[in-house]
């Protein structure tokens, strides 16, 4: 332990420590504290959702499956765009630690830049962003590939009713999958939050446990309370008394 503070700047402090874990531990356990306060996220309240449209799906012709298609492939080319702008924002970012004295020195001019940080530090809130980033990145190439996953598995659905064991567990399976996806593209996007809460760690570390906590607050509005969740809670319990 002692000779992995040796790594950390002089000017890294418990706050600092502690800014930098609220962020990940808020960020990775966002799903997990969002089930014990309600009914978990808007995904996984659609996955019954998205488990009715397959079924609905199994039994259509092959003429109405292009609709459903042109959908995914919609979502698709949005997980395409998540990620391609991530790569350039993450290059940036590495290029910014490539030059990271240039930089430092340039940032010194701005007003709400703490400016008794000292260069080692700077780095790390640098190096933090820029990890951040690529995990965002890694989740927007993991969705890629769940939709591809997706794809496949709903061409080898029959294109008769789901009327057996197999056909059922099939399509089941599949919004499974699909219900990943959007998980992924989820923690994704998510990510950019809590990023814009690391860099107020460059303001100082009270300043970016304040962000992350008001980010984190504005997070589960919208997935607790906001008009959306409501339509969205109350559109599953009129489809689940429908099915029962």
């Amino acid at each position: 332990m002692s000779t992995l503070l040796a790594y950390l700047p002089n000017d890294f402090d418990p706050t600092h420590a502690t800014a930098i874990v609220l962020i990940l531990a808020l960020w990775g356990f966002y799903t997990p504290i969002l089930g014990m306060l309600g009914r978990g996220s808007l995904n996984s309240q659609l996955h019954v959702v998205r488990m009715r449209w397959l079924k609905v799906h199994q039994s259509t012709d092959r003429e109405h499956r292009v609709f459903d298609a042109i959908l995914l492939g919609h979502i698709s080319n949005s997980i395409s765009y998540f990620g391609s702008g991530t790569l350039l924002v993450l290059a940036g970012l590495v290029g910014a630690l490539a030059n990271v004295n240039s930089v430092f020195n340039l940032t010194r001019g701005l007003a709400f830049i703490d400016h008794t940080m000292s260069l080692q530090l700077f780095t790390l809130c640098v190096f933090l962003l820029a990890a951040i980033l690529a995990q965002c990145f890694f989740s927007f190439t993991y969705a890629l590939r769940k939709m591809a996953y997706t794809f496949a598995m709903l061409g080898g659905l029959q294109s008769t009713k789901a009327d057996s064991v197999e056909a059922r567990v099939m399509g089941e399976q599949s919004a499974v999958v699909l219900t990943e996806a959007v998980r992924s593209i989820n923690t994704g996007i998510r990510g950019y939050y809590y990023a814009v809460a690391a860099m107020f760690l460059f303001a100082g570390p009270y300043a970016c446990i304040a962000a992350t906590l008001a980010i984190t607050a504005l997070l589960y509005y919208r997935q607790l309370f906001s008009p959306t969740a409501a339509a969205i809670a109350k559109y599953v319990d009129v489809l689940k008394q429908a099915k029962g």
